[in-house]
């Protein structure tokens, strides 16, 4: 698909977000009987991987204001944001929801958050009692429509996780302050500031060992098919183990035992199905892992300490072993040969 299709998308640059988290407006806009094909267009979605599609920060800037100019409503950033759900968020919308408390799902979220919204780095900060997620300016300046809708779904996801509305201590833009404050007070129940030097969240200390909800069924069926497009691409789509790992990876447990209990066989009986293919358990998983990294080295925004985390390693070193085994360079240097391509 190319861009010179879209005339409003604008030339390509180095500021996307996720097409998962772009789909936010237009199921607004359609929730509110607005067609938002017609309004908005088809978006210029530029496909990293399945389940890794992108689109460009301006088309996404130019479908808010658009928005914004046809429904007239006041902090339409936050109304749009406050609606998003955990299928918005794809991949990353897992990898948080995976953690056991609030603490473990923002350090995930830092780590990933390019995979959503990648125009300026997240940070997460702490200081006595109380914790920061900060958006510096160092890329550019995303807008008002941009930065609300942003750091609204960011509270919403957080207390959609945790099941409750908790209040959120500080919140700062970078934008001048609008004229009516009152559905930004409403919404985060907190001090609300604008004029600031960066973007920023502030949350009590104590939030952080506040438990996470279960991941979302829906998601997790979304994930599932994910990776069966990828081990399809790669000629592997019809094998029904192969994809079973790509979910256990997720759940950090891709062993024997898990694989026999999900297709409800002993482990001697998996062994035997597996010989009968005349292949072992760990062929299959070193096969299945070496697809799905081909795929995801593909996306050269994704760091390599992702990757290894996406493909179930406790730890990037034991990756990048692995892979070398596997294709005789290190994930770094299959990236940099070109092999990616």
């Amino acid at each position: 698909m190319t861009y010179a299709a879209y005339p409003d998308a604008g030339p390509p640059g180095d500021n996307y977000v996720a097409a998962t988290y772009a789909q936010l407006l237009y199921d607004y806009l359609d929730a509110r009987g607005v067609d938002a094909l017609a309004l908005l267009g088809r978006m210029p979605v530029e496909e990293i991987a399945p389940g890794l599609e992108r689109v460009p920060l301006l088309f996404w800037e130019r479908a808010l204001a658009r928005a914004n100019a046809l429904l007239k409503e006041p902090a339409l950033g936050l109304a749009v944001g406050r609606t998003i759900t955990p299928r918005h968020f794809g991949l990353l919308g897992y990898v948080v929801l995976s953690g056991a408390n609030l603490g473990e799902g923002l350090a995930r979220m830092e780590r990933y958050h390019r995979l959503i919204y990648d125009v300026n780095p997240a940070r997460v900060e702490t200081h006595g009692d109380w914790v920061e997620i900060r958006w510096g300016v160092e890329r550019g300046l995303s807008g008002q429509l941009v930065d609300e809708t942003g750091v609204a779904a960011v509270v919403q996801i957080v207390r959609d996780v945790l099941g409750e509305a908790k209040p959120v201590e500080r919140v700062g833009f970078v934008n001048p302050r609008p004229a009516d404050l009152a559905p930004y007070q409403a919404y985060f129940a907190g001090e609300v500031l604008f004029g600031q030097a960066e973007t920023f969240l502030r949350v009590p200390m104590s939030y952080l060992t506040l438990p996470l909800r279960a991941p979302d069924p829906n998601l997790l069926a979304i994930l599932d098919g994910q990776a069966e497009a990828l081990l399809a691409r790669h000629g592997e789509g019809e094998d029904r183990f192969a994809a079973q790992l790509a979910r256990l990876m997720r759940e950090r447990r891709p062993t024997l035992e898990a694989l026999a209990a999900l297709n409800h066989v002993s482990v001697r009986t998996l062994q035997r199905r597996l010989q009968q293919r005349g292949e072992r358990f760990q062929d299959l998983l070193e096969r299945t892992r070496y697809r799905l990294a081909r795929a995801y080295l593909s996306d050269s925004r994704l760091e390599l300490v992702e990757v290894a985390a996406l493909l179930g390693y406790s730890e990037h070193s034991a990756f990048s072993r692995a892979f070398k085994l596997w294709s005789g360079l290190s994930p770094a240097q299959w990236r940099r040969t070109g092999a990616a391509h």
